[in-house]
């Protein structure tokens, strides 16, 4: 996957999870959980399964994010 469409697409999850996780984060910081989440997601998906469709990728960063956030969300106050 291009590196451009990777940005987009993390950009979108992350924004997206952010709110279905009812988090209060500013524009960046959901931008780059949902990158990370895309990176997470991909490598997940990469393992299990040689190709992906954008739709696939998009689930997976959101999901990758999702599960970024709960780890965020369980652990913030601890660190």
């Amino acid at each position: 996957m291009p590196v451009v469409l990777l940005v987009v697409v993390g950009a979108l999850a992350g924004v997206l999870a952010t709110r279905m996780m009812r988090m209060d984060t500013d524009l960046p910081t959901a931008m780059i959980i949902g990158m990370l989440g895309a990176v997470v997601g991909g490598l997940g998906f990469r393992f299990l399964m040689t190709s992906a469709s954008w739709i696939g990728s998009f689930v997976l960063a959101l999901l990758g994010s999702l599960l970024l956030l709960w780890v965020w969300q369980k652990y913030q106050g601890r660190l």
